[in-house]
């Protein structure tokens, strides 16, 4: 499957709902027109089908269950998952990716439900079956309280007994394997990456740098706030999830000093 965001563009301007509060860096759609090429690249569309049938069977979802995928970007699992029978509704604050999303669900033939809207602010009357965030999705947000925002927005989404699984990066997995920089190429283009820790360990701030053929530069940075394994359980529990259970991926292997990633499924 291909990367539908390459050759994506746009002439939207701000409408001015924004004014009255600083956007943040999430919010800017030509970030992800720019980046989002090498954010989801080949490799990354390849794993997608493996990591949709990985949730059906941790959610335990059957055919025409109903999966909110909040926070889809350009609906690499939101597709794979509607390929393997479920009713999908991507979630994103971004037009462009939700674009793509429509154009790879045609090529594909099956249906998504696209909103475009903020997790924070999100609400429906349906109910779901199963709600994700994934691909480090999740601490983006300049307040706490706004990350919790989209917490409870999930749970209110859930059926139930409904099951909310969410996968990305914690305090612990940045602190063991982190790097103060790398370079690699990728869709043509070469990436500089440039780390550094935020507050104590509060967040890691990423400075990305594309350099293309032509010789152009485009500069970003951004700062995700890390959670540690013990305090999203908490943060999960209080707003009412139960059985809230953490992995290292979803292998359901250990989260221990040999997890990647933070794998968190929680029952309502």
């Amino acid at each position: 499957m291909a990367d539908k965001t390459s050759d994506k563009k746009t002439d939207k301007k701000s409408s001015g709902k924004k004014s009255a509060k600083t956007r943040e860096w999430f919010e800017n759609e030509q970030f992800w027109i720019k980046y989002g090429p090498v954010m989801f690249d080949k490799a990354h569309w390849a794993e997608a089908n493996g990591i949709a049938r990985g949730i059906i069977d941790l959610a335990n979802l059957k055919k025409n269950s109903t999966v909110l995928d909040a926070c889809s970007g350009p609906g690499r699992i939101s597709v794979e998952l509607a390929l393997e029978g479920m009713k999908v509704t991507a979630v994103d604050i971004t037009q462009p990716f939700l674009d793509a999303a429509r154009e790879t669900a045609e090529d594909e033939g099956v249906k998504l439900t696209l909103l475009n809207q903020d997790m924070r602010t999100f609400k429906t009357d349906r109910k779901f079956d199963a709600a994700i965030n994934v691909y480090n999705s999740f601490g983006y947000c300049d307040k706490i309280s706004d990350d919790t925002k989209i917490l409870k927005s999930i749970y209110s989404a859930l059926k139930e007994d409904g099951c909310f699984i969410l996968e990305c990066i914690s305090r612990e997995i940045a602190v063991q394997y982190f790097t103060e920089g790398e370079w690699f190429e990728r869709n043509d283009v070469t990436v500089l990456t440039e780390f550094s820790v935020e507050g104590l360990w509060e967040g890691l701030r990423s400075h990305w740098i594309l350099l293309e053929k032509d010789g152009s530069r485009t500069d970003h940075v951004f700062v995700q706030r890390l959670y540690s394994a013990v305090e999203l359980k908490k943060t999960l529990l209080q707003i009412g999830f139960r059985d809230v259970k953490v992995y290292g991926g979803f292998d359901l292997s250990k989260y221990d000093q040999k997890a990647k990633t933070m794998l968190i499924i929680a029952k309502k």
